[in-house]
């Protein structure tokens, strides 16, 4: 089995900064790409930003959070991370975990974190 456990969602003002992690654990072989996505209530789930490679080469953001939110990923603890700074209104939404990877088995699929709630309010 393979968990994804997401923190350090909360509630900010506009302007302000928070940081997501999340920790991927389970039964794994190997990591291939890991990512964020939000959805906003209404709206269809969308890529924030996501990382691929063990050398962090691959990186794409979406471009409403370019210069705004930087993806991290540690391979030795399985996380990535994603430092939302300048958040805006719009920014408010349930931020998910994704990773593509493949098990013990070797078989390779997506996994999803249970979601953590980004509100930005003043």
């Amino acid at each position: 089995q393979v968990q994804l456990v997401e923190s350090g969602g909360g509630l900010v003002q506009p302007g302000g900064s928070l940081k997501l992690s999340c920790v991927v654990s389970g039964n794994i072989f190997r990591i291939y790409t890991m990512g964020w996505y939000r959805q906003a209530p209404g709206k269809q789930r969308e890529l924030v930003a996501s990382i691929t490679g063990s050398d962090f080469r691959n990186i794409n953001y979406a471009d409403s959070v370019k210069g705004r939110f930087t993806i991290s990923r540690d391979n030795a603890k399985n996380t990535v991370y994603l430092q939302m700074n300048s958040l805006k209104l719009e920014d408010a939404a349930a931020y998910y975990c994704n990773a593509r990877l493949a098990t013990l088995n070797r078989s390779i699929g997506d996994y999803w974190g249970q979601g953590t709630q980004v509100t930005v309010s003043s």
